[in-house]
């Protein structure tokens, strides 16, 4: 680790505020586009040194586990899951081997920690306030950051994410950029209710994107090609907090996702 930059990783409350405070420079510096809908473009999320030691420490395939909702429909014919996952909670990795653990830990702790949050609050105000009015910054939100791996065969259809969530972002993961062409991609909705291409984000070293989650936030993604090994990302998803039933079904969510991960270690 270049110590300049984040204190030693056993050090992990020092760590953990370095890296919060990386992070949200790195949304501060955000570029905030308007078209199709407004959304942020990061560059150079984590420290470099912070992001080889992510890459030196990703998980094997038996750590993770299928990934539910739309991405069941992308199952291979013989059952392969093409899109799997690990939450970073500290609950979830604490399998993961001591060295992996560390880095993950302190990743997982800086991703739900309030400044990031307030940090990408205040530089997504203008999609918050369109979807939650002038008093977006009210608004409970309660983060979930997972570690996602997509394989061949992955794609999904042009979609509007679910009201549960009030901001989406993603993080890329690659080793390099040489499969830039398999980012996300964001849609115009035209009035005859074609959703043409509008914009695609690459996937490139250390970058990623934010929005507000909204009705016209129509995005897709393409199927990963076969000269792709893993596409991985983390997905860092802010559920709506906002009420009693939403609190108790976001921590809810996170306890039966544990007692599951549980379960199939155990099985």
């Amino acid at each position: 680790m270049d110590q300049s930059v984040i204190p030693p990783l056993h050090d992990r409350a020092a760590a953990t505020r370095a890296l919060i405070a990386a992070l949200v420079q790195s949304i501060g510096q955000a570029r905030a586009v308007a078209k199709p809908f407004f959304h942020l473009e990061l560059d150079h999320v984590f420290p470099e040194a912070v992001y080889e030691a992510m890459l030196a420490a990703m998980p094997v395939a038996a750590d993770y586990r299928p990934m539910h909702g739309r991405s069941r429909s992308n199952d291979l014919d013989d059952g392969t899951h093409t899109r799997v996952k690990i939450d970073l909670f500290p609950e979830y990795i604490r399998h993961l081997p001591a060295d992996k653990l560390t880095i993950w830990r302190v990743i997982g702790d800086a991703l739900c920690s309030e400044p990031v949050k307030e940090a990408f609050r205040a530089k997504l105000a203008p999609g918050l306030e369109k979807r939650f009015g002038r008093d977006f910054a009210s608004v409970g939100m309660y983060p979930i950051p997972i570690l996602t791996r997509d394989i061949p065969g992955y794609k999904i259809l042009p979609h509007t994410d679910t009201r549960w969530k009030g901001i989406t972002v993603q993080l890329y993961l690659p080793a390099d950029d040489a499969n830039t062409d398999i980012g996300t991609i964001f849609h115009d909705v035209l009035p005859d209710g074609s959703m043409p291409k509008a914009a695609q984000m690459r996937f490139a070293r250390n970058t990623g994107y934010a929005f507000a989650v909204g009705d016209d936030t129509w995005h897709s993604a393409d199927t990963v090609h076969t000269g792709v090994k893993t596409r991985d990302s983390i997905l860092l998803t802010y559920f709506v907090d906002d009420a009693p039933l939403k609190v108790l079904r976001n921590r809810g969510k996170r306890l039966g996702n544990f007692v599951l991960n549980e379960v199939r270690r155990l099985t």
